[in-house]
C-alpha cells in the first residue's frame, strides 16, 4: 500500500454545519477503520488541511478524497494530491533511491 498526501485548499468560511461536520467524521471514522487513513487535521492557519491516505492507487485516494462530505459540498474548493515516498530509517531516509540521486545531480557522481 501506497501513502498519498491531499491538501485541502480554499475553504468556504462561515459554511460549516453540524450535519456537515457530522458527515466529514462520519466518513473520516470509516477510513479509519478500513485502514485508509494515516492521518488527517487542519493546519493553524485555519484554510487549508491534510489528509494522508493509504491506498493501492492514485486514482483510489482521488476516489477516496472526493467522498469526502467536505470536498462533495464544496466547503473546500479544490485540493492538490501527490503520492508520498515515505523517508525513514528503514530506507536510510532514500538516500540511496533513484530520485535522490538524480536530484544530485552532479554533485555527487
Amino acid at each position: 500500500m501506497t501513502k498519498f498526501v491531499a491538501i485541502l485548499k480554499d475553504k468556504k468560511k462561515g459554511h460549516l454545519t453540524r450535519d456537515l461536520l457530522q458527515a466529514h467524521v462520519n466518513h473520516l471514522r470509516t477510513l479509519s477503520q478500513s485502514g485508509k487513513l494515516h492521518l488527517c487535521g487542519p493546519f493553524t492557519e485555519n484554510d487549508e488541511a491534510i489528509q494522508v491516505l493509504v491506498a493501492d492507487s492514485l486514482e483510489e485516494a482521488e476516489a477516496l478524497v472526493q467522498q469526502d462530505p467536505f470536498v462533495r459540498s464544496g466547503y473546500y474548493g479544490s485540493y492538490d494530491l501527490n503520492e508520498l515516498i515515505e523517508a525513514n530509517e528503514s530506507n536510510n531516509w532514500l538516500m540511496d533511491i533513484p530520485q535522490t540521486k538524480e536530484n544530485l545531480g552532479d554533485l555527487e557522481q
